[in-house]
């Protein structure tokens, strides 16, 4: 690989994570440290895990640093997913992607919020996946939970919810999709113990 083959890429990526960043935002409630969530749909709706969202209102932070109170509208802690919205229009709405494309060892992009830090950005790759989770082999901390888990171009493919043996696991976006739309319930049980 060459010097501007290199520098491409590594603009490319840097684009991606910044517009990723964007889409991301910071969950606060009384009643937990707080947490990262995903702009699912530019009227104010927001992705989110059921951990993070442990209270019925919480404070989001957008990436431009705009507060707002939430309404949580959906909770379901069996799948771990929360719906929040907030009083906002024309926000800068992730793109969805499609797991079912993404390959074992492919490039994968973490988002989130860990150690109070806004957007923080970590890559690794696919380790596993199924139409219930999908493991990475990527370093996330407290703070990452309901962050996107997105794929080299930048579509989320996931919702970042716990590290089970080292490796962190997402919710699948077809599962999101699913819980939206109040189809059937599948239980999220990643294999392995949760440290």
């Amino acid at each position: 690989m060459n010097i501007t083959t290199f520098r491409h890429l590594t603009e490319e990526l840097a684009d991606i994570a910044a517009k990723l960043r964007n889409s991301t935002v910071k969950v606060r409630t009384s009643c937990s440290g707080g947490g990262s969530g995903v702009i699912w749909q530019s009227d104010g709706l927001i992705i989110t895990n059921a951990h993070v969202a442990t209270s019925k209102q919480a404070i989001v932070e957008l990436a431009d640093g705009q507060v707002f109170n939430t309404v949580r509208t959906q909770f379901d802690p069996t799948r771990d997913l929360a719906v929040l919205k907030i009083a906002a229009t024309e926000l800068p709405v992730a793109t969805i992607g499609n797991l079912d494309a993404l390959r074992v060892g492919e490039l994968v992009i973490a988002v989130g919020n860990p150690f109070g830090d806004h957007g923080a950005v970590t890559t690794g790759i696919i380790h596993t996946k199924n139409q219930n989770a999908v493991m990475a082999d990527i370093r996330l901390f407290p703070g990452n939970s309901g962050g996107p888990l997105a794929d080299c171009f930048g579509r989320v493919i996931g919702i970042n919810t716990m590290i089970v043996n080292g490796l962190a696991v997402a919710i699948p976006t077809a599962a999101v999709e699913r819980f939206l739309h109040g189809e059937q319930k599948q239980c999220f049980s990643p294999p392995g113990e949760v440290k």
